[in-house]
């Protein structure tokens, strides 16, 4: 189970939200059987939204992630309640590109840079808040800055890291988010600067016994920071056998038709691993609706 910490500077100005996701993301691979890059990039997404999601106000709020940057790894989404709970998908699990320039996976290869992301916001409204950019690097967190920056107006720095073991699993998995609310001061803005350009990698951080809070808090050194919220985390899916049934229903007579011809119809959800078995005879119940 992961850990998000949000810390807060004494005048209230600026907040810092990091999380240790070495369990969620562990978890997105042994789901969904991502190779190295394709762990990070999902990885890196899944944090974010967590991160995004931590800091909606609504205990039904939730926040979707999409990037589809024409990338080999295809269309990638993480979706997070307003506890930082997250779920994630990847259209292409499995992509082997060369590492980049300095020698770390290429996750801004692997996602693409010609397309956008999407960040849509259900907030228990009539109609859901969604915003969209273009991919700046498609290493993902530039991106999630660019996003707040563009769409939201929020100055904002995300970091986000995954280090993957030569055996696939996950080493380290992290990431903060520092904003900047309107009333901060100029000088907040050096300070978080000149910290930012102090601190390691996430991943080193993390590998060096660093917690979530100890990030945060060194994120926010100068502005003297106090701890607002310490909550665990983890990789959840909300699927269920009703909610599937609602899909199959979506997709209309005719092809419902054709699933009964089958004795057992299998539906996979695209979030976890869980299986739904459907009998002809449900199926056939289903198209009375």
């Amino acid at each position: 189970m992961g850990r998000i910490v949000r810390a807060i500077s004494k005048d209230a100005s600026v907040v810092c939200s990091a999380i240790d996701g070495r369990d969620i993301v562990a978890r997105i691979e042994q789901i969904h059987k991502t190779s190295a890059v394709c762990t990070a990039a999902l990885g890196r997404l899944t944090l974010g939204a967590s991160l995004l999601g931590f800091g909606l106000k609504g205990k039904d709020d939730s926040v979707t992630l999409r990037m589809a940057g024409g990338g080999p790894a295809g269309t990638l989404i993480a979706v997070s309640d307003s506890f930082g709970n997250v779920k994630s998908y990847i259209q292409n699990p499995v992509v082997e590109i060369p590492l980049n320039s300095v020698g770390k996976l290429d996750v801004g290869g692997a996602v693409g840079t010609d397309g956008t992301l999407s960040v849509i916001k259900d907030l228990g409204l009539k109609e859901p808040y969604s915003g969209q950019i273009p991919i700046v690097s498609g290493e993902i967190a530039e991106d999630i800055t660019s996003y707040l920056a563009v769409s939201e107006q929020v100055p904002s720095v995300c970091a986000l890291g995954v280090l993957v073991n030569p055996d696939l699993t996950c080493a380290q998995a992290g990431g903060f988010l520092i904003q900047l609310l309107p009333f901060a001061p100029e000088e907040a803005a050096d300070v978080i600067e000149k910290n930012i350009r102090s601190m390691q990698s996430v991943t080193k951080m993390l590998s060096q016994g660093l917690s979530a809070e100890d990030i945060a808090m060194k994120a926010l050194e100068g502005l003297e920071p106090d701890v607002l919220d310490d909550f665990k985390v983890e990789y959840r899916c909300d699927c269920s056998k009703e909610r599937v049934e609602r899909a199959l229903v979506s997709l209309g007579q005719q092809q419902l038709e054709e699933l009964s011809r089958d004795e057992v119809t299998e539906v996979k959800c695209h979030f976890c691993d869980k299986v739904y078995h459907f009998t002809s005879g449900e199926v056939k119940e289903l198209m009375k609706r």
